[in-house]
């Protein structure tokens, strides 16, 4: 039997749409490297990324990345940064502090003094 295939940003990350094209999907995958390091304990076919940018290049732009997690309440990162790298990165920074959180309290409580 095979092994389920780690969840990754390009394995979970939802076609592009939105304002975002196929072009800045490498740039993406690329740029959020940091989020597959909290991703790799969840299998690929669990999770789904949707990345959503409204109104882009306007003073009104709003980034909005929501995680999908099997069996779990879905994650919703936002940002309001008119810079698109900026708010990326705020995005995916929120993420990973949900998903460390989440972690943490499916986590029995004798093993999170150990993990530091």
């Amino acid at each position: 039997m095979s092994e389920a295939a780690v969840a990754t940003v390009d394995a979970c990350l939802q076609p592009l749409g939105g304002g975002l094209g196929p072009d800045d999907r490498a740039k993406i995958v690329d740029r959020w490297s940091r989020l597959d390091q909290r991703l790799k304990s969840f299998r690929a076919e669990e999770l789904e990324l949707i990345l959503m940018v409204k109104e882009r290049d306007q003073p009104s732009q709003h980034t909005t990345l929501e995680a999908h997690l099997a069996r779990r309440p879905t994650l919703v990162a936002t940002s309001s940064h008119t810079d698109l790298d900026q708010a990326l990165n705020e995005v995916r920074d929120d993420l990973i502090r949900q998903l460390t959180d989440l972690k943490n309290r499916s986590e029995p409580r004798q093993n999170r003094n150990r993990r530091s």
